[in-house]
């Protein structure tokens, strides 16, 4: 089978991945009513094209933080990779920067950091480091300090999740990381009565997930600042309020997010929300979002829209399960392909000029208002 879309990885990693993994990658919490709005909401967005516009040469190349990449298109933060391919992390990471694109670390890797910055850095390509905040302090700052001498360029601090979704296939099916695998980020010695891997990986994983400190506030966040020298980046913003909040505490960036509806079911969709955070953030910091994003039409709009890129998240594992570095390759070189055909088709050639383009994207409700 020649695989094509997004789509066709998908069908294809459903043969590849164990059923336990492939749950664990596709689940979602409760209904998954989130994970599907988080798709279909991207329907009611429509594009309404330009015509007799030069796009002979058309340039994606972008600009954030200081770095620039190819397309706005990166690699979103997910778990355990190498449940998906033996080399895990290592295959993504050289996969996104030969692509010359970003990708964020999940503290929940299946590779340590340092062994994920080095291969993301051989290769020219650029890292950020997700992070959760833990009861403990000292592991929060730790893992911080990690980030720093990893040479990582920003922590995107996860700031949905008080208390872990609740999500019903893995519940029901038992999940536990399988071993030899493990959280290679955490260790014994980190947290008091953590236990080690010999004792059983579920009960490893459970200890280290029930450490998340549910406290988690603006104050936090302030702390996080204070400990941390590189940018910070705000990943779970869906309301245009806790954006312009964001700005009164020096926040680097948002990305619009809902876990890929892993947290709260009934959430707004991503892009959904995106307009409003945009609004409230004024251009004053970089937005960006995913969820929901199947193909290159999807983070056309999303640009539109005023996302600074788009992250990718799900589609990423499915390359990686099919056929791991080149996979990851394949997802993102179609992704890109899609992107710069439908910006052709909408008579766009330019980032700026899909952003600045009035009226370029606009949701199904307003037509009646042409």
């Amino acid at each position: 089978m020649v695989l094509l879309t997004v789509e066709d990885f998908h069908q294809e990693a459903k043969h590849k991945l164990p059923r336990l993994a492939l749950n664990y990658y596709n689940g979602a919490a409760d209904d998954e009513r989130t994970l599907r709005r988080n798709q279909n909401a991207f329907e009611r967005f429509l594009i309404v094209p330009r015509c007799l516009q030069d796009v002979s040469h058309v340039n994606t190349s972008t600009n954030f933080l200081g770095k620039s990449f190819s397309f706005p298109i990166a690699v979103a933060p997910t778990a355990f990779h190498k449940m998906a391919s033996a080399n895990g992390e290592v295959d993504t990471a050289r996969a996104t920067a030969k692509m010359n694109t970003l990708m964020i670390a999940s503290s929940w890797s299946t590779v340590p950091l340092e062994k994920i910055a080095g291969e993301v850095r051989d290769h020219g390509g650029d890292l950020w480091f997700q992070l959760y905040v833990y009861k403990d302090k000292s592991v929060t700052k730790l893992l911080i300090e990690r980030a720093v001498r990893a040479k990582c360029s920003a922590i995107v601090l996860t700031v949905d999740t008080p208390v872990l979704g609740r999500r019903l296939a893995d519940l029901r099916h038992g999940f536990s990381l399988p071993k030899p695998f493990r959280l290679a980020n955490f260790s014994s010695d980190m947290l008091e009565n953590m236990p080690d891997g010999d004792t059983g990986i579920s009960g490893f994983m459970d200890y280290v997930t029930n450490q998340i400190d549910s406290s988690l506030s603006w104050e936090t966040v302030d702390y996080i600042k204070r400990i941390c020298p590189l940018p910070l980046i705000l990943k779970g913003i869906v309301r245009a309020d806790d954006a312009a909040e964001a700005l009164n505490h020096s926040i680097d960036g948002i990305i619009v997010s809902n876990h890929g509806g892993r947290q709260l079911d009934s959430s707004i969709s991503t892009i959904e929300a995106l307009p409003a955070v945009v609004h409230a953030i004024k251009g004053k910091i970089p937005v960006f979002m995913d969820g929901g994003v199947r193909n290159g039409r999807d983070i056309f709009k999303a640009i539109a829209l005023g996302a600074t890129a788009v992250f990718i998240g799900r589609p990423i594992l499915w390359g990686l399960a099919v056929d791991g570095e080149q996979g990851v390759r394949k997802v993102l070189d179609i992704l890109q392909t899609e992107f710069v055909h439908t910006m052709r088709l909408a008579g766009t050639n330019s980032i700026k000029n899909v952003k600045n383009t009035e009226n370029l994207v606009i949701h199904d409700s307003f037509i009646s208002k042409l």
